[in-house]
């Protein structure tokens, strides 16, 4: 088993960025919820209490029986967590005088300690709780304060145990990536040996010895996910990897030719299906977001099935699931209420007795991106911007037509075009054209129009947790804008998206 951080979520906001900066270290770690702990064998060389939106002074506040962790793994508590560590040891924690959110310096720090050495005075950090540690119990030492936090953190006397109130894993902590070093490396003992190329030589490894000779069938997206999962999968097993790339009428424009040609590049078994009329039959008078959603995703899965019988003597499908979609379906609060049903394959019906492989489904987006790069995959692959399951089927307002999706296209690939040739495409985390249903007057030479409506949208963000819109040169914006409108016929007017997630989601259905 491989050596790793346990990181006990206790519902932060934050707690997945947390397990990015460890792997961004070279380190393993797996986020458990803190009523889920793991069986703590060998393979645990650390634990970290995240933060929570709970306050320890509540009734329903989590509390777990740390006594199987602390004081045998080195344990460090993060915001909610050290108040825990305090307040469960005889300390106090009241609520803050003054609210404690946002920068903060360091106004004190115990350079001697191990897991803050190498830090320096007036360092800013981030600060986001409402409570705050009034007082520490015995044996109990103070190592970092800031101005208006004594105890800023702390270290238990004789133990490999450590709180600390502000959240080192934000990029505001501007050493905080120090810190977290100093716990994994310096207190815990961990090598940071695992690289992009340890994974790539580690999973074909694992994957040969798993799949053997059998044969695995994978939906390609022409997404960073579903691509890196068929190489690696390439790499193991070669033309025992079927790959299925399915054109459900709703890909951006030229998409599948080119995509198509660019996987059969990389060596891929690779074929395309063009399934476009079944799909707009399938979603012929539907304009409810969630039932085009079902309608996309049940097609899919006809087609992908059909596709599937065809190939003799399969045993697997694999897919593309990243880490965030298995954190997702064990959070402390459950699975979430609504989880949009396009993910991956989504809801495989019985029928389809295959065994299940997901290459991914221990890492990142970033990593995923990482990892491509290592198998020397092309960059316009790597880079492309996340594009939804349904396609332009919920960029579509509405009901969806041959017509519309031919009219979004036009729109969506001069946007996607200029934001390239203005060198904008790889500041934007994603970006993408809506067509509204409604209508507006214009003027084209002497006759008055009564045509679409198109916006269009562009967000930066590093997981799609939370986006704000990108700030886009104006000239470029009226650049687009007149090509649009010139260019594509029953366009007569473009604006522009500038709300953030939240309040307001990236995709607008």
């Amino acid at each position: 088993m491989e050596e790793m951080i346990l990181i006990l979520d206790f519902g932060s906001q934050y707690t997945q960025l947390i397990a990015r900066r460890i792997r961004e270290l070279n380190v393993y770690c797996e986020i458990h919820p803190f009523n889920k702990i793991p069986e703590l064998g060998s393979q645990v060389k650390g634990v970290i209490l995240s933060g929570s939106p709970f306050s320890v002074r509540d009734e329903q506040a989590p509390n777990p029986d740390l006594a199987p962790i602390r004081n045998i793994f080195p344990l460090l508590g993060v915001c909610y967590g050290a108040q825990l560590l305090a307040q469960s040891n005889g300390g106090n924690v009241m609520p803050s005088k003054i609210r404690e959110y946002g920068r903060a310096n360091l106004s004190y720090l115990d350079s001697s300690n191990e897991l803050v050495t190498g830090m320096t005075m007036g360092s800013q950090v981030w600060m986001s709780h409402g409570d705050t540690i009034s007082n520490l119990p015995d044996g109990f030492e103070i190592i970092a304060s800031t101005h208006d936090v004594q105890v800023g953190g702390f270290h238990i006397k004789g133990e490999k145990t450590y709180g600390i109130q502000f959240h080192p894993e934000v990029y505001h902590s501007v050493e905080g990536i120090k810190l977290l070093e100093n716990f994994i490396v310096n207190i815990c003992g961990l090598s940071q040996s695992r690289t992009p190329d340890s994974f790539v030589d580690t999973t074909v490894a694992e994957l040969q010895q798993t799949l053997g000779n059998d044969k695995v069938v994978l939906g390609l997206s022409g997404g960073v996910d579903s691509s890196v999962a068929a190489l690696l999968l390439h790499k193991a097993i070669g033309k025992n990897l079927h790959c299925i790339f399915v054109d459900n009428g709703l890909l951006r424009k030229n998409e599948f030719g080119e995509v198509l040609a660019s996987y059969k590049d990389m060596g891929l078994n690779v074929k395309g299906v063009d399934a476009s009329q079944k799909f707009y039959d399938a979603l012929k008078g539907i304009t409810d977001p969630e039932g085009k959603r079902k309608a996309i995703g049940k097609t899919f899965i006809d087609v992908f099935d059909d596709e599937a019988h065809k190939i003799q003597d399969v045993v697997w499908l694999a897919q593309g699931t990243i880490y965030p979609d298995v954190i997702e379906s064990v959070s402390v609060n459950g699975p979430s209420a609504t989880i949009k049903s396009h993910h991956n394959v989504g809801g495989l019906p019985d029928y389809m007795k295959l065994k299940i492989v997901e290459p991914l489904k221990t890492l990142f987006k970033d990593e995923v991106r990482r990892v491509g790069r290592a198998m020397d995959m092309k960059t316009e692959l790597l880079q492309r911007h996340p594009f939804p399951g349904p396609g332009l089927g919920i960029r579509i307002l509405g009901d969806i037509t041959p017509e519309k999706v031919s009219i979004l296209q036009d729109v969506d690939y001069i946007f996607i075009q200029g934001l390239k040739s203005h060198d904008l495409y790889d500041k934007v985390w994603q970006a993408g054209a809506i067509l509204t249903p409604i209508q507006s007057v214009g003027v084209m030479g002497d006759e008055r129009t009564y045509e679409n409506v198109v916006a269009l949208r562009a967000v930066g963000s590093t997981d799609g947790m939370t986006a704000d819109w990108s700030h886009l040169p104006y000239e470029f914006l009226a650049k687009i804008s007149n090509e649009i409108i010139n260019k594509v016929k029953g366009v007569n007017r473009v604006v522009y998206d500038i709300s953030s997630k939240p309040p307001a989601t990236i995709e607008w259905e």
